[in-house]
């Protein structure tokens, strides 16, 4: 296994076309049941809808819900709807002040009830990779969140840790650099690496692979 580079930013990255492919259902099958023995539950929905349908079974109404930035989610229209009928930890922020709250705010990400993002890369042997440039998102995944849920899309499994952070740089970085570059002028770039190689405590975290290309 190759050690990824600690960092990384360029002003022109092209995703390979690769690692959009959609796994087939022998790597989606053996991707949950390696992850079900790491200790992470495993759903697996047809399609964007019934990975709605199944977050939201799985939260509780009422609940403190944080959702971390995500092209995942945004497609599915999550972060809207979780404003709308939980006690939203992002609405919370919104209307705090960064300057005079920040500590407060930080706190706020990193310790919700519930957190549901998603993630770039999963191994088919059930290891599970995160990328971050400020890895505002990293401390709730591992520990912080008492309860986490990732929805993926089914063209983020891969064979092997290698091709994990290959996948990364190549795919992921690219596409987040040309979104970063239109939302806030600025380049992207792979600052933290959160990689879990299993659950310890039992329900705490949840996947939900989609069938269809989703986020990056």
């Amino acid at each position: 296994m190759s050690v990824p580079e600690l960092t990384q930013t360029q002003s022109k990255l092209v995703p390979n076309p690769v690692f959009a492919r959609l796994a087939s259902d022998a790597q989606i099958e053996r991707a949950a049941q390696a992850l079900k023995a790491n200790g992470i539950e495993v759903f697996v929905a047809a399609n964007g809808q019934e990975a709605r349908n199944l977050l939201f079974q799985l939260i509780p109404a009422g609940a403190e819900v944080f959702t971390s930035a995500s092209a995942t989610l945004d497609a599915l229209g999550i972060p809207e709807e979780v404003n709308r009928r939980y006690h939203s930890v992002r609405a919370r922020l919104a209307d705090m002040d960064p300057q005079t709250q920040r500590r407060e705010m930080v706190k706020l990400g990193a310790t919700p009830e519930w957190m549901v993002g998603s993630v770039h890369a999963v191994t088919e042997d059930g290891t599970v990779v995160i990328a971050s440039r400020t890895g505002s998102q990293l401390a709730g995944y591992a520990a912080g969140a008492e309860h986490v849920v990732w929805v993926v899309g089914a063209q983020k499994i891969v064979p092997n840790l290698d091709e994990a952070f290959r996948r990364v740089r190549e795919y992921s970085l690219a596409l987040e650099d040309e979104r970063a570059l239109k939302a806030y002028g600025v380049n992207s770039q792979i600052s933290k690496w959160l990689i879990v190689h299993q659950e310890f405590l039992p329900g705490r975290t949840t996947m939900i692979i989609v069938k269809e290309n989703l986020g990056f």
